[in-house]
């Protein structure tokens, strides 16, 4: 109970926390972004270039967690909703690849586009921002030295309805059988011991499930997959109609 005798809404005030902590870790990572450009001459294989990469990638990857939250609270409580538009799927993608390219090159990480010539594609863009956002800071934790982004028309006959397929694939060790054979049913996991509570995939999978037309519903698909030359790697599929 406050002082006036009233409940204290914490998920207000959670979802008023992590609005407060989203903006100030922006300022963070543009910050090291700057410290970053002023060490040009550093070489990838000196310390100081490595701390750089891992508080990047860190700060990256907690604002992405936020974010996530933050959008999963407004759209439980409709507070937000879905905004619809036509986008250019090449220049999406282009724009959020952008973003990482301090950690990229910090990481020796060649990241590719392979975007079919003029796609577009019905979709919100801050939502499926939020998922490509994870998907990539996610890849750079786990590839190589590899990570492809493909965009396209779905050719599968089970998929042809579907108005784009967009896929993230790494050069890593893939997805652990567990995950994959739980790729159906994305939820949140309250096993803290685990390191992980699939926020990511559930928040990637929400947002999929918003989008619909022509009696479709996105959705959000795992595999392993051939990436580089280790002959295997994971592979994230967003579907959208």
């Amino acid at each position: 109970m406050s002082n006036s005798g009233q409940p204290i809404d914490f998920a207000f005030v959670m979802a008023s926390s992590v609005h407060d902590m989203k903006n100030s870790l922006s300022l963070l990572l543009h910050s090291i972004d700057e410290l970053a450009a002023l060490l040009p001459e550093v070489d990838g294989n000196h310390p100081a270039s490595h701390r750089i990469s891992t508080l990047q990638y860190e700060a990256s990857r907690v604002n992405n967690d936020l974010v996530q939250l933050l959008t999963l609270y407004k759209l439980e409580n409709s507070v937000a909703g879905i905004t619809l538009d036509e986008h250019d799927v090449d220049d999406f993608l282009l724009e959020q690849v952008a973003r990482y390219e301090p950690l990229f090159q910090s990481r020796g990480v060649d990241c590719e586009i392979q975007c079919a010539t003029g796609l577009t594609a019905v979709f919100d863009r801050d939502l499926v921002s939020g998922i490509i956002n994870n998907v990539l800071a996610n890849a750079i934790r786990y590839c190589e030295k590899t990570i492809v982004i493909s965009a396209q028309e779905p050719v599968a006959p089970s998929d042809a309805e579907y108005g784009v397929l967009i896929s993230i694939a790494d050069d890593g060790t893939g997805f652990p059988d567990e995950m994959l054979s739980a790729a159906d049913e994305f939820h949140l996991s309250s096993d803290f011991r685990s390191g992980s509570t699939h926020l990511g995939l559930y928040f990637a999978d929400r947002i999929a499930k918003l989008h619909s037309g022509n009696d479709l519903t996105g959705k959000v698909r795992l595999r392993n997959g051939q990436v580089g030359p280790s002959g295997s790697g994971a592979v994230f599929e967003l579907l959208l109609p």
